[in-house]
């Protein structure tokens, strides 16, 4: 980890609806929520900042008001993220407690991001979390009144906003794949591990996305894109895999890293 970063520089944590959902999208995967809550616990403990943004709302609305599938208009989907957002939120809080963690919750939008006021009201609203023992702030785009997200992405740009207004030391999306996979004949090929000029990998981009997430790859390298012109080193990992986070902020080998050039 760099030593010359400042005490509250923080890691910025994106989970997307695939890695938080259970196959179909219409429930919250409550495993999952357990073991990413004993792991960021074990960051905070440690003294390391984290800020998570999170997405999963709608799949929380679907279960809470007992529908058989995600709707697909934009009301339905708004009117989900309503009811989701706080059941979502409570199922958070209960997991982090468990590790002595108090959790907190902001819900944007990209006009917050900005906006030079509302920016600077999140910053230091933020910075403030950051600096009480043992608490969590936890980010999502206001669904149930911007389209954004629902539009756009699964909050991958919101993420990279955030980790540039907060001068992150990483940026890591925790996704469903194993990170950008070369593109080979018959299919997808071999891992890319490490990227230091993204331009020369977008021609490795496909359009698939999964089933339930609003984003793919291509919203994802965008928000790199931005994080990595900020000086934010991002990572592009397996979600469904444990302790990529640990390992990522170690810098180990696991799913795509994308390197701040050096002048």
């Amino acid at each position: 980890m760099p030593q010359h970063l400042p005490p509250l520089s923080p890691i910025v944590l994106k989970f997307g609806t695939g890695i938080l959902a259970q196959p179909g999208g219409c429930a919250i995967d409550l495993f999952q929520l357990r073991r990413f809550a004993k792991e960021v616990s074990h960051l905070i403990i440690q003294g390391i900042p984290c800020i998570l943004v999170s997405s999963a709302a709608i799949a929380a609305g679907v279960h809470s008001l007992g529908l058989t599938k995600r709707p697909s208009d934009v009301a339905g989907k708004q009117a989900c993220a309503a009811v989701g957002q706080p059941a979502l939120m409570a199922a958070y809080a209960k997991c982090f407690l468990r590790h002595g963690v108090t959790t907190a919750q902001l819900l944007l939008t990209h006009e917050d991001i900005f906006t030079e006021k509302r920016r600077s009201n999140a910053q230091e609203t933020l910075k403030c979390l950051l600096a009480s023992p043992h608490v969590l702030p936890i980010i999502n785009e206001n669904d149930s009144v911007a389209t954004e997200e629902l539009n756009l992405g699964d909050n991958d740009q919101l993420s990279a906003e955030v980790a540039i207004m907060m001068k992150a030391r990483l940026l890591l999306l925790l996704t469903t794949s194993d990170g950008l996979r070369a593109r080979a004949e018959g299919g997808m090929g071999k891992r890319i591990p490490q990227v230091s000029d993204i331009q020369e990998i977008l021609c490795h981009v496909t359009p698939e996305k999964g089933e339930h997430s609003r984003g793919g790859m291509k919203t994802k390298l965008k928000a790199v894109e931005a994080a990595i012109k900020a000086g934010i080193e991002t990572v592009i990992a397996d979600g469904r895999q444990p302790k990529q986070i640990e390992m990522a902020l170690a810098g180990k080998n696991i799913g795509t890293r994308f390197l701040v050039p050096t002048l």
